[in-house]
């Protein structure tokens, strides 16, 4: 029987491995678990019920792409992702913080206005405060919200990174203040500090004090090496609170997923895996094979 609230159970740990339950009133999530992207209220190529013949228990969606298409008054007559889409099982949404650096030539950051975007559609002006992106989560109902933060490009400039942990804490506070107090739902916090051990600390810390329902590991994924990418996390996860779900934004390959897993790890999302399957790629444990050649 499903919890009426959301919450997690830590079930067994192996090394730093972790095999876990999160509970939400729209259904289980055994973790390790992978999200696949349905970016715009469809994961691209693939019916409903084939996503759920996969064993798939949650779906991402995301807050900046939504607000744009199909937007928030016909999402609300929907009342919510859900019913648009008809899955019935658990959304987290991300918070628009990705496309602050993937549409970077679109945006501007104001620390008190938010992200400010042109549409990649037609020019209109859009402010992506920290406030309206949770009140976007709110209309698309998802079941986890994420915060909105600065995910930098690349880096070794500390000063770069030390601004968006700064940025990132400052609206991760006003994303609280906004979600409220939601039992069913759950909010997460998203750490940052590229690849420097001691950034990295300092802004979970930060977060651990706000207090979240869960904490993300977020600019990573953007184009670092996977040993540096695991280094990282072997380093980092052991702050995070081991009573909470950990979830490792925008990873996809089976590798870096079990790499992943292995440092402690319990969530993942990316658009790859389904990208590929429409391109013909396919993963194997003999490595990967193109189903559109010949042989």
């Amino acid at each position: 029987m499903l919890e009426s609230n959301f919450s997690f159970e830590l079930i067994t740990q192996d090394g730093e491995a972790r095999l876990g339950k999160i509970n939400t009133p729209k259904g289980v999530i055994d973790t390790p678990a992978f999200m696949p992207v349905g970016t715009q209220g469809t994961v691209k190529g693939i019916f409903t019920e084939d996503i759920k013949k996969t064993g798939t228990q949650i779906i991402l969606g995301n807050t900046y792409h939504l607000l744009l298409r199909p937007g928030i008054e016909v999402l609300n007559k929907f009342n919510g992702l859900h019913s648009f889409m008809n899955w019935n099982k658990p959304i987290l949404t991300d918070s628009g913080g990705y496309q602050i650096m993937s549409l970077s030539k679109f945006n501007k950051i104001d620390l008190k206005l938010g992200a400010i975007f042109r549409s990649h559609h037609d020019g209109k002006k859009i402010i992506l405060s920290p406030e309206k992106s949770i009140q976007v989560q709110k209309s698309i109902n998802s079941d986890i919200v994420m915060v909105l933060d600065e995910c930098p490009k690349l880096t070794t400039d500390k000063k770069v990174l030390s601004k968006a942990i700064n940025v990132s804490t400052q609206w991760a506070k006003r994303c609280k203040t906004e979600f409220g107090n939601n039992k069913k739902k759950a909010l997460f916090g998203i750490a940052q500090g590229g690849l420097y051990k001691d950034l990295r600390i300092e802004s979970i810390e930060k977060l651990k004090e706000i207090d979240f329902d869960g904490f993300a590991m977020g600019g990573l994924a953007v184009g670092e090496k996977q040993s540096d990418m695991f280094k990282i996390l072997n380093q980092t996860t052991k702050y995070l609170p081991k009573d909470k779900p950990r979830y490792l934004m925008g990873v996809g390959t089976p590798s870096d997923i079990l790499g992943a897993v292995k440092e402690g790890i319990d969530m993942f999302d990316c658009v790859m895996p389904t990208r590929s399957g429409r391109t013909g790629l396919a993963f194997t444990w003999e490595g990967k094979i193109n189903l559109k050649n010949s042989k």
